[in-house]
């Protein structure tokens, strides 16, 4: 990141495989160690009484013993997972695994994942992964893990099926809208390492920059991927596609970092939650590595969380056109706080809003341009006749100058554009917004 920021926070994504401890300040733990106080002295007696007899005839009288550690366990994930879609308990085993994913690196099949009506529901699959590999898409609905009908497992444990030894198989059973019968994947799991941010130059002057998830480094990356993107252009760029299509979020410090990179100033994202500690404001400190060149920002129902932070501030800023479909509306904060058994709470504690105050809490980003996915089918017209085509044609007796070359594509990112209608979209947008900054001068 650019700059140090005064408070160090996380937005967790919509899915559970990516998640990062929090660096908590000394002012959040004075804050939280002040409510635990009072909390102690309103502790409700009368149900803890209830909820010591229930354990004790729970583990006296079960047809099986159970450990006391696990009845603890599960009263605790049953006190959490009933807030919200989004705080947990995680017990010492998922906390690790929580700390290894935020690096970026997990096994699995490389699927963002929500729970829906007692299913899995994918929010996006991530971009070079078995998962995206075998052609699974957002929305699609897992209701079978190797033949396990799913419905009423928790969410832990349906990604825990997920879940298994690189190399060994998973096979999904999946709902799609629009198909009549259940679609089945067989998909082997590896290790998943993900390289958060990739470029390409479109053509002279037109950068791509493609984040698929905020991790920890992410915003370095971006720095990195634009200047990388100056030097093969070989100067300043005339425009650049952010897509944050199908990104699920990540790490809410990260979001700061990459809207640094394009903004000099102003608010970022503000969060507000119930202590004195959660409400930040975070802002722009610049410069802006495009020097003011156009932006659009490409988003979908996957980007998500941090991507949406990243959209709205861009967006209610006027620094870059938002184009593509509503967003998935994700905009609480989750705190990873970490507990004396080796564990951790998952917990949302604040709502963030964009620089205009909006929160979008269920309703996601409105792109300014709104550009749903389309295929593009090549057409084979005959060639209209021009006036050069007719024999005995009158010459031009001013001709002025030529007409100004074509920029010649590079055949991969001919078919990237070929195959990719929002993309394509995004491009002749940015041309023709440089078209117009020249003629008005």
């Amino acid at each position: 990141m650019k700059k140090s920021l005064t408070r160090y926070a996380l937005i967790l994504l919509t899915g559970v495989f990516l998640g990062a401890g929090l660096t908590v300040e000394r002012a959040v733990q004075a804050d939280r160690a002040a409510h635990q106080k009072a909390a102690l002295a309103h502790l409700p007696l009368k149900e803890l009484r209830t909820f010591a007899e229930v354990f004790n005839i729970v583990k006296a009288e079960y047809v099986v013993p159970v450990s006391s550690r696990t009845l603890i366990d599960n009263a605790l994930r049953g006190m959490v997972d009933n807030l919200d879609p989004h705080s947990q308990y995680l017990d010492p085993r998922q906390y690790r695994h929580l700390q290894v994913d935020t690096t970026g690196r997990f096994g699995g099949v490389g699927l963002e994942v929500t729970e829906y009506k007692g299913f899995l529901k994918v929010v996006t699959p991530i971009h070079g992964t078995p998962g995206a590999r075998a052609g699974i898409r957002p929305g699609d609905l897992i209701v079978r893990i190797n033949g396990t009908f799913i419905q009423g497992l928790s969410l832990r444990k349906a990604v825990h099926l997920l879940r298994g030894r690189p190399g060994s198989r998973v096979t999904l059973t999946v709902l799609r809208k629009g198909n009549a019968h259940p679609l089945t994947f067989h998909l082997d799991r590896q290790i998943i390492k993900i390289h958060s941010v990739t470029t390409q130059l479109l053509a002279p002057g037109y950068g791509y920059l493609r984040i698929s998830e905020f991790q920890g480094d992410t915003g370095k990356a971006v720095t990195r991927g634009l200047v990388h993107l100056s030097a093969q252009n070989g100067g300043k760029l005339k425009g650049l596609v952010l897509d944050l299509r199908d990104n699920p979020g990540g790490v809410l410090n990260a979001a700061v970092a990459v809207c640094d990179d394009f903004l000099n100033s102003g608010v970022i994202v503000s969060t507000r939650g119930r202590i004195p500690s959660s409400d930040v404001v975070f802002r722009a400190h610049g410069p802006d590595l495009l020097r003011g060149a156009p932006m659009v920002v490409l988003v979908n129902g996957g980007s998500a969380s941090a991507a949406e932070i990243v959209a709205g501030a861009l967006q209610d800023d006027r620094r870059a056109i938002v184009m593509g479909t509503r967003t998935f509306g994700k905009g609480s904060v989750q705190t990873i706080m970490p507990m004396g058994n080796g564990g951790a709470l998952r917990l949302t504690t604040a709502r963030y809003f964009t620089p205009n105050g909006r929160s979008i809490q269920n309703l996601g980003i409105i792109p300014n341009i709104v550009v749903h996915e389309a295929k593009l089918v090549a057409r084979h017209a005959t060639p209209f006749l021009r006036e050069t085509s007719l024999p005995g044609h009158l010459s031009n007796p001013n001709p002025g100058p030529a007409a100004p070359k074509r920029a010649t594509l590079a055949p991969t990112t001919r078919k990237l554009l070929d195959e990719d209608y929002q993309l394509r979209q995004a491009f002749d947008l940015l041309k023709g917004i440089t078209v117009f900054r020249q003629i008005r001068g």
